[in-house]
């Protein structure tokens, strides 16, 4: 299991009337129409080496995020977290399924091609290391400046007064605008990242683990800055992280991934609170106070040309029965209250 870096988790009684003593995001109503719809996405890669073999880093991947939400995506490294979310943000071509946005079918259009259209601008993207995201020859201006004249068209004054308005949502002073990234702290690029994905008015956020590379106090900061543009702009998130800490208070739903599938999906406290997959009580026992650690033992399946009729978690799931290696379970309603909401890939969730 990956390790998982912990912070403390705010106590309600303890926020102030705003919400920006700590991380507690607005309930987003379950009716609202979905922003983004992935139905059976899958990315399979190559293997170099073996002739006609693939890695199938995603598999049938379904997943909605409503305006204004935030979904948590969460598991252990090497899930295929990082290649969805490339593929929702379309930087990648799915190998199948549909990645719907505002009703338009974006999976239709090579990701080259997506790259110059205005429709780009909605869907914006906040990396892991700001460090490695920023371009060292190009000053925070330049940098946050860049997706304006692509993406939206602008030049000159327009421009300048755009960054401007963006660096001073984000909290960056204008005196370090001029400063190439190796000026400026872990923090401050991390603003500046934040900035340059806000400057075209994006609907929604792909922020893959957009804190990891930062001292933990500077990830307490820059969370909260996140939560408060949410707030302040309605934006969706698609959040992804190994802090589960975080994700239960940032989130209002989460998804739970294992060998590029979804097994688990549902309200973000909920599932912390019940976990109803095998998987997931694992991973959720991993965090501190929250009970006996559940340590899986077994080998992981491999993701090259795994069986279709074979449950993927079944090589190391403490509870495995024999339809699971004859029945690939599929995400539906888990049973019990409030189970239309919670949807779970076990044959055994009872």
């Amino acid at each position: 299991m990956a390790e998982m870096l912990t912070v403390p988790r705010a106590d309600p009684a303890d926020l102030a009337a705003d919400g920006s003593a700590a991380l507690n995001p607005p309930h987003v109503p379950a009716a609202a129409a979905p922003l983004l719809r992935a139905e059976r996405v899958a990315k399979r890669f190559p293997v170099a080496g073996r002739r006609g073999a693939q890695l199938h880093a995603v598999d049938d991947v379904h997943l909605e995020i409503g305006p204004g939400e935030s979904l948590g995506l969460v598991g252990e490294s090497g899930c295929g977290k990082s290649t969805l979310v490339r593929l929702l943000a379309r930087l990648l071509d799915p190998t199948e399924g549909s990645i719907e946005f505002d009703g338009e079918d974006l999976a239709a259009i090579p990701a080259a091609r997506f790259a110059r259209l205005p429709q780009r601008a909605a869907i914006q993207m906040v990396f892991q290391d700001p460090t490695d995201s920023l371009n060292p020859r190009f000053t925070a201006r330049q940098t946050i400046a860049e997706p304006l004249a692509l993406l939206a068209g602008l030049r000159g004054a327009a421009v300048r007064a755009r960054v401007d308005e963006v660096a001073a949502q984000v909290g960056l002073p204008p005196e370090l605008l001029d400063r190439f990234p190796h000026q400026l702290s872990g923090g401050q690029k991390a603003r500046v990242g934040i900035a340059r994905a806000l400057a075209v008015k994006p609907r929604l956020l792909i922020l893959d683990e957009p804190t990891a590379a930062l001292d933990v106090s500077v990830q307490a900061v820059v969370l909260q800055l996140l939560e408060r543009l949410r707030r302040e702009l309605g934006l969706a998130y698609l959040f992804v992280s190994h802090d589960l800490n975080v994700v239960r208070l940032l989130t209002d739903r989460v998804a739970v991934m294992y060998l590029g599938r979804i097994v688990e999906q549902g309200p973000s406290e909920a599932l912390f609170r019940a976990p109803r997959h095998p998987y997931t009580r694992a991973l959720v026992s991993a965090i501190p106070g929250q009970g006996p650690r559940i340590r899986l033992a077994g080998e992981i399946s491999s993701p090259i040309d795994p069986p279709a009729h074979v449950c993927r978690f079944a090589s190391r799931c403490p509870g495995v029965q024999d339809r699971c290696r004859r029945e690939m379970p599929r995400l539906t309603p888990a049973p019990g209250p409030a189970g239309a909401r919670r949807l779970v890939a076990c044959h055994f969730t009872d």
